[in-house]
């Protein structure tokens, strides 16, 4: 996989460019970039949430997550390149599977609220959310250059930090439809 900078100040960008990891440079705001600085919030967000008290199996989970989606940064840094695996969204389907049978069924939406880790939990689901969104934009300009797993993969993620903030929640505020 590509170089790594030791030197991080560079100036090579100051002109609304950036490298990727072929060498190749884009411009900072392509739909690449912005799904990779996605990816990138979204393991910041991981990385707060870790900060607080958690079960010590959601922590392995979410420390198993940040290394998964510094792959796939690694991946859309280097179009063609494949990390993520089938086994890498079963590891998620099996991990939402055992929190969610451990859950009241839903009956109605729920408000993102409650415990900070379940609150972070829910800011993680719409960052994951938004890289998702922007996975597609990115997909549908350069279809050949990007793994499919990847989709899979965030698509699942958000689904289990859905499930990961009810796991954490205290109680949930139904959302009241008049």
């Amino acid at each position: 996989m590509g170089y790594r900078l030791s030197k991080i100040c560079t100036r090579t960008g100051d002109q609304g460019t950036t490298g990727l990891g072929d060498g190749s440079r884009v411009d900072k705001d392509s739909p690449r970039i912005e799904v990779m600085g996605t990816v990138d919030e979204l393991n910041s967000v991981l990385g707060v949430l870790l900060s607080e008290t958690l079960p010590d199996a959601l922590r392995q989970t979410l420390e198993q997550i940040q290394q998964n989606l510094f792959d796939l940064g690694g991946e859309l840094s280097i179009p063609h390149y494949r990390l993520l695996q089938a086994e890498h969204v079963e590891y998620l389907e099996d991990a939402l599977t055992q929190l969610n049978n451990a859950l009241p069924p839903l009956k109605e939406f729920i408000l993102p609220n409650g415990t900070r880790p379940s609150t972070l939990a829910h800011v993680a689901r719409t960052v994951c959310r938004r890289a998702e969104r922007r996975l597609v934009t990115l997909m549908r300009e350069e279809p050949e250059t990007i793994n499919q797993t990847a989709l899979l993969y965030l698509n699942r993620l958000s689904d289990l930090l859905f499930v990961m903030a009810r796991h954490l929640a205290e109680t949930e505020t139904l959302w009241h439809h008049d």
